[in-house]
């Protein structure tokens, strides 16, 4: 069974620190981007419900006023579907950010363990 040397165990530990800066850094980033995303989106929900009541309010019959509220629920409804796949995928992009200096470095890992 190979064993690593004290001069590779001591470059991998100094790897495995700088490697977890990175992935520290990148989910700092990652976090930041999320939270401007968030921002974005709570922005434009408010603007679209100020809109929304102000159109609704301004009908002026009880049939204008259902087909505006269907309208709008379907609008949501589809705004909500694409939000979230582009929050999801925002979210999945920094996790595999955050995480890939660490998964590089587990392969570097493994292939010193096996020479």
């Amino acid at each position: 069974m190979p064993t690593a040397t004290v001069d590779q165990i001591t470059a991998a530990t100094k790897a495995s620190a700088e490697v977890l800066t990175q992935s520290g850094n990148a989910a700092i980033a990652g976090f930041q981007e999320l939270a401007k995303a968030y921002q974005a989106l709570a922005t434009k929900n408010a603007e679209k419900l100020t809109a929304s009541i102000q159109a609704l309010a301004s009908v002026k019959s009880p049939q204008e006023f259902f087909a505006l509220q269907q309208s709008l629920i379907k609008e949501g409804v589809d705004a909500a579907v694409g939000d979230s796949r582009n929050i999801a995928n925002l979210t999945t992009a920094v996790f595999t950010a955050a995480f890939a200096p660490v998964q590089k470095q587990i392969e570097s890992l493994q292939k010193i363990t096996k020479n």
